[in-house]
């Protein structure tokens, strides 16, 4: 597996890969969970949501970044994370690893990637955000097993 920086002729296939990855959270999971009334306001555009994300992820002039791994000649997945300098904080905003490649260590040298460029930027603290549900429960151990703490957060979503 190689990990390398991101190239603009990356980023069609990342968006495919970032809708592929998480279209089973918003289609099986949350459209379910909260009913059509509450998806269409907080994930109703989710795909259009990823095309505009995805295409903003890489801009190192905000101190922002996005590592590839590539296996089998392909694109295996990737890390976009981001730096606050001034606090010594780092975040992973998005981690993507195709479905071919799960379960092969790829997440874990994607975020161990990003970890070492965030120490060299200063960073001294790592913030990852997922959810408490099961479709992100390979996430929540992924990040348990490189030595995160879990913060408790429970979020409410009523329809009016």
């Amino acid at each position: 597996m190689l990990i390398r920086a991101f190239t603009q002729q990356d980023l069609v296939r990342l968006t495919e890969l970032t809708i592929d990855t998480f279209r089973p959270f918003y289609e099986d999971s949350f459209r379910p969970l909260m009913g059509e009334a509450v998806f269409a306001v907080q994930h109703g555009n989710w795909r259009d949501d990823y095309r505009k994300q995805v295409a903003e992820l890489h801009a190192p002039e905000r101190h922002a970044y996005v590592a590839v791994a590539e296996a089998d000649g392909t694109i295996a997945g990737y890390v976009a994370w981001s730096v606050a300098t001034v606090h010594k904080k780092g975040e992973i905003t998005i981690l993507a690893v195709s479905a071919r490649h799960r379960r092969h260590h790829v997440g874990r040298a994607l975020c161990e990637y990003a970890f070492e460029e965030m120490r060299a930027l200063g960073a001294g603290v790592v913030e990852i955000d997922t959810g408490g549900d099961q479709f992100h429960a390979p996430a929540r151990a992924l990040y348990e097993a490189l030595g995160c703490t879990p913060l408790p957060l429970t979020v409410y979503f009523r329809h009016l």
